[in-house]
């Protein structure tokens, strides 16, 4: 079973408005902006909420080494799959698609 991750909405040590991701374990995974007010901040979850499982992932990381550190290399311009190729605009939107179903049907039930 998936635990779901916990968001901590928080006044900073500059009284702005934060929130934090905590996993079931405690460990903070993320800790967002912050906001002038608490609407703003609740409105940011939202927005992590439903973005976040869709989210495409991006490596800027230098290529492997081996030796002495390297330059970093170039960060990519497009996006990749895992199977590192191009993916089409139309091709992440139907993978978004069925993600976002798969978990609809799991855990709200829906058809």
């Amino acid at each position: 079973m998936v635990m779901a991750g916990i968001f901590e909405l928080f006044v900073d040590a500059d009284a702005s408005f934060r929130f934090r991701l905590k996993a079931p374990d405690g460990t903070v995974m993320a800790v967002s902006k912050p906001f002038g007010d608490k609407a703003a901040a609740v409105a940011g979850i939202t927005s992590v909420r439903e973005y976040a499982g869709r989210g495409l992932i991006t490596d800027l990381c230098p290529e492997a080494r081996t030796g002495s550190p390297a330059a970093p290399a170039q960060a990519p311009s497009v996006q990749q799959t895992q199977e590192g190729r191009h993916a089409s605009a139309r091709e992440m939107h139907v993978r978004s698609t069925a993600s976002r179903r798969t978990f609809h049907s799991r855990w709200m039930g829906a058809a």
